[in-house]
């Protein structure tokens, strides 16, 4: 089975970031940063900048979008930094999980057991 974006010809993936292969050092992408479209698609945009828009309807993982475009992380990630430095994306972490108190997980798991 083969990985997606592993059949792509490399020039292929060169003429989509324009001989980029590493976003910009300062960008905000990791693949759990969920992205929200902030625009519709433009006529005449590259296609996968719009596919980007289309998918980013709602917060989407970075991971999600390489999935759903079939290219790798890196260059999805190029992508996103285009859309941002437009504006036509925005971009934040997920929520950071709360911090439980061990005193209070241990007081639900007694009381499951006394179930």
């Amino acid at each position: 089975m083969n990985r997606p974006g592993r059949d792509d010809a490399p020039d292929r993936l060169y003429t989509l970031t324009g001989g980029r292969s590493r976003p910009t050092p300062d960008n905000p992408f990791d693949l759990v940063t969920l992205v929200v479209a902030e625009s519709e698609p433009a006529p005449g945009m590259q296609s996968e900048h719009a596919a980007i828009l289309r998918l980013a309807e709602f917060p989407t993982a970075v991971a999600e979008i390489a999935a759903g475009l079939r290219l790798p992380v890196t260059i999805t990630k190029v992508l996103l930094c285009d859309l941002l430095a437009a504006g036509r994306i925005s971009a934040r972490p997920p929520c950071e999980a709360a911090v439980f108190d061990p005193d209070l997980l241990d007081q639900v798991i007694l009381g499951l057991r006394d179930l």
